[in-house]
């Protein structure tokens, strides 16, 4: 994985509106599988090129949560980093992932309630010039205060 910040915490009280941070994975036909296996989502689509030839997407594809979970690293992991609790995510998946793709996911500082410790961030993935998954999540981030 590629980033564009170490790993760790940054406090609510240092989180400032339009703070991004980043990541770039390739999605290997490995990370599909142990997606499959973890998840328990065996979609052929996902597994099994015979099939997934014949579908809409004349190939196989990444599990979209498998590219979601791209950005709980981001969120996890960078901004606001290790505390944060997840309080929820929208997504539209607009395009498919394909095994040997390089995702980037980023988030974006779009609201921040100190009061209540909670941020709003925009999400995004993208291959290329395409995105292929978007949304918003509003998280509980670590305080200097609590922790």
């Amino acid at each position: 994985m590629l980033d564009n910040m170490p790993r760790g915490t940054i406090c609510i009280e240092d989180i400032e509106i339009g703070m991004t941070r980043h990541l770039r994975k390739q999605v290997t036909d490995r990370d599909i599988e142990l997606f499959a296996e973890v998840s328990t989502d065996r979609n052929p689509v996902h597994l099994d090129d015979d099939y997934a030839r014949d579908t809409i997407f004349e190939g196989r594809i990444a599990h979209g949560m498998l590219t979601a979970g791209l950005i709980s690293a981001v969120i996890g992991e960078q901004l606001p980093g290790h505390g944060t609790v997840y309080l929820g995510q929208s997504l539209k998946f607009m395009a498919p992932v394909r095994p040997g793709d390089t995702v980037l996911a980023e988030v974006r500082v779009t609201a921040i309630d100190h009061a209540r410790r909670r941020v709003t961030l925009e999400t995004h993935c993208a291959v290329g010039d395409t995105v292929v998954l978007k949304g918003e999540a509003l998280v509980l981030a670590p305080s200097r205060k609590f922790d």
